[in-house]
């Protein structure tokens, strides 16, 4: 079997023999791309240093990623299953790699943005591939397996994302985060070509590209308005962006609900399972990835953590993931998938609800157990979620499916880093000033309004705030008391500043944990009416496979 010249999956007699193989490919694939954003918290002090970043700058270097990934993963999923889901991962792979090497060599705000939205249109080519290409290459006896190890893939690139950028930053500077995609990159498409076999739709003719353009359009709006309002304000541009979103949905539905050939057929949210198994993934991630936007702060900020350090203490979150994938694959044959979803949803609850006991006084020990009972319920959640709405499919759209999977979980975690972001900053804000009021009031000296100000923007600006202000008390002290007792009272200045802003982000970690917690339990009880009893979720798994093509167009 040479170089790009595998059997076709429709063509073939029987499994395709070296499908776990391939399964590696399509898994490293995957881990690249989860790991932009990832090891991109890790690397964001360094460029912020480095480049210049203002507050803005560094949120839409984070999210220049997310918007074209999340917009466009619906047409190219259609795209890649009526060309080649084959082609569509190796140029996906290209893109993303030399996206990359763009981003390691410009120096400027601008150019990384850039850099990165253009890594996210390459990612949205990569993610759906993924999935299309698992589903169909692997038996559908084998699918769920092959799932659980594609997500547990996934959960490990959440841990180890920050662990290699850390590692790297040891010894390098923030270029290397985007420069270590490239060779793996390459790997990837050099994997796919030999051991991927090529795979495309039966009797596709033609695309319904008005509705990938609605998509696009009310997709992308919605993601940037989470962003834009949150973060910089309820302006004219988030407003903007929520009328285009909830005008470019329900034309969205309606061509959709009259296309002879649509390019997601919203019918299918009708059916319980699919829509269930949806909306646990976004209500997962929404959960998942907002604890983990202010875990690496916290262990970083707060207990002084090196990147590096931060990574190998998000290990246990990963080992985690793999021991749940291996309980799915036990618990839901047994027990049905609505049962495994229902507990996994329940077990990630407990796990952000140990998170609201964080105070000021918390190390390291107090986030291990909820670190490993997250780990353990994304690995329970997800690939029976993912099974089903692969499931949901039939197999000439098997890339429209990974992306509604993969939508879901990029919407969720933009949704989660929106909401519980801010909920902790405006949190830590008032956390902040009460506590510099307190001290106001108690006798202590007063912290001046503008640096009040700068340290309420965050935790890092806080803890730059404290060291500037020892160095003020210093200065000043410096011609009355000497230079050594001045240096002491500098850094008992700062060392009280530091500590208020400790308390205020730990306290605010507790309390912003309440509210993820609160979220998921909602979530988890609405899925597990929504989620079928397993003799209804088999009907409707049947119903897919048994789904025939519609007429041409």
């Amino acid at each position: 079997m040479g170089l790009g010249m595998s059997t076709p999956v429709d063509k073939m007699d029987g499994p395709y023999t070296r499908r776990w193989a391939a399964l590696g490919v399509l898994c490293i694939s995957l881990l690249i791309i989860v790991m932009a954003n990832t090891s991109l918290t890790v690397a964001a002090p360094d460029m912020v240093e480095d480049l210049g970043l203002g507050s803005s700058d560094l949120q839409w270097v984070i999210d220049g990623y997310t918007v074209p990934y999340a917009a466009l993963m619906l047409i190219l999923g259609a795209v890649g299953d009526k060309y080649s889901r084959r082609g569509a991962l190796c140029l996906g792979l290209f893109v993303f790699g030399a996206a990359s090497v763009a981003g390691s060599l410009v120096d400027s705000a601008t150019g990384v943005i850039v850099a990165r939205a253009v890594m996210g249109i390459g990612a949205a080519m990569i993610m759906p591939a993924t999935l299309s290409l698992l589903a169909a290459t692997f038996p559908r006896e084998e699918r769920a397996k092959a799932i659980t190890i594609w997500t547990a893939t996934a959960g490990l690139a959440i841990a180890v994302g920050p662990l290699v950028a850390g590692a790297l930053l040891e010894d390098h500077g923030w270029a290397s985060t985007f420069l270590i995609n490239v060779p793996i990159a390459a790997v990837g498409i050099v994997g796919a070509l030999l051991l991927v076999p090529p795979s495309k739709a039966a009797n596709v003719d033609k695309i319904d590209y008005v509705g990938g353009l609605l998509s696009v359009i009310w997709v992308g709006s919605l993601i940037y308005m989470i962003i834009e309002g949150p973060h910089f304000g309820w302006g004219t541009n988030a407003i903007v962006a929520a009328v285009v979103a909830g005008a470019g949905l329900v034309l969205f539905i309606l061509w959709e609900l009259r296309h002879p050939r649509p390019v997601l057929d919203v019918r299918r949210f009708t059916r319980r399972a699919f829509a269930g198994s949806t909306l646990a993934v976004a209500l997962f991630f929404l959960a998942v990835f907002g604890a983990f936007y202010y875990l690496t702060q916290h262990l970083q900020f707060v207990l002084g953590y090196s990147p590096l350090d931060t990574g190998l203490r998000m290990l246990p979150l990963a080992g985690a993931v793999f021991v749940g994938g291996a309980l799915t694959a036990f618990l839901t044959p047994k027990a049905g998938m609505k049962a495994t979803v229902a507990l996994g949803m329940t077990v990630g609850t407990v796990a952000i609800a140990l998170l609201t006991r964080v105070d000021e006084h918390s190390t390291y020990d107090d986030f291990v157990l909820p670190l490993i009972i997250l780990g353990l319920a994304i690995g329970l959640s997800l690939s029976p979620c993912t099974n089903a709405i692969m499931g949901s499919f039939p197999e000439d759209q098997l890339g429209v499916g990974g992306a509604v999977n993969s939508t879901s979980i990029e919407m969720g975690g933009s949704l989660g880093i929106a909401i519980l972001g801010t909920v902790l900053a405006k949190t830590y804000s008032s956390n902040l000033a009460d506590a510099a009021d307190k001290a106001a009031a108690a006798g202590g000296p007063k912290l001046p309004e503008k640096a009040l100000s700068v340290a309420q923007d965050s935790v890092g600006a806080g803890l730059a705030v404290a060291k500037e202000v020892g160095k003020q008390v210093a200065t000043g002290a410096a011609p009355k008391v000497g230079a050594e007792k001045a240096a002491a009272m500098g850094a008992q200045q700062a060392q009280t500043v530091a500590e208020a802003v400790h308390k205020a982000f730990a306290d605010s970690v507790a309390h912003t944990s309440v509210v993820g917690a609160v979220i998921l339990a909602v979530g988890t009880v609405v899925v597990a009416v929504l989620l079928p009893r397993r003799a209804a979720a088999q009907g409707a798994a049947t119903e897919a496979v048994e789904e025939k093509t519609p007429e041409k167009v």
